[in-house]
């Protein structure tokens, strides 16, 4: 029986996550879970999402899920979440900016989610190590993507910092 674990990988944009979390999990696994959570707006972005799909190759089972991640049973897999960044963004949006809202639902969900026995591997944005935005809302919304991060980061095994295309241990 597989034994529960939680990976956070990090990292500013371009900086290799992706790649890093896909690579890991085809060592874990040869058949790994890829689970999208942005929203699909238009007819252009669901290209891109299929061209995403395609790229991972047949070795993949590929689910899409915005919000309610723990309504996919990856029991016994492993799994890539990409990405934590979109996935709050989902909730933040839907609460009209409600910080604290979104953040109670976000771990709510995160918490029902891992309950699950399975290999997780988050991949979220360092977007805080910026300036400070002149916009209130995005000041809020980075705000809650620290929050989120710092709690998945409390709850991980493990957490990878990705720098230049290079995975530094954190945890």
């Amino acid at each position: 029986m597989m034994k529960r674990k939680i990976i956070l990988v990090t990292g500013g944009q371009r900086s290799g996550k992706s790649r890093y979390a896909q690579e890991f999990a085809l060592k874990l696994a040869e058949n790994p879970v890829y689970l999208a959570t942005s929203r699909v707006w238009d007819d252009e972005f669901r290209e891109r999402v299929r061209r995403h799909q395609q790229d991972r190759g047949p070795q993949w089972t590929n689910l899409e899920e915005e919000k309610a991640i723990s309504q996919c049973d990856v029991s016994g897999r492993v799994v890539v979440i990409d990405c934590v960044t979109l996935w709050s963004t989902n909730f933040f949006f839907d609460n009209d900016s409600d910080v604290d809202k979104s953040l109670r639902e976000i771990k709510e969900e995160f918490d029902r989610f891992t309950g699950q026995e399975a290999t997780f591997i988050f991949v979220t944005n360092e977007i805080g190590m910026g300036g400070v935005s002149v916009d209130p809302v995005q000041r809020r919304f980075t705000d809650l993507q620290g929050w989120v991060n710092q709690y998945i980061g409390s709850r991980a095994d493990e957490v990878v910092l990705m720098v230049s295309g290079i995975a530094m241990r954190v945890k």
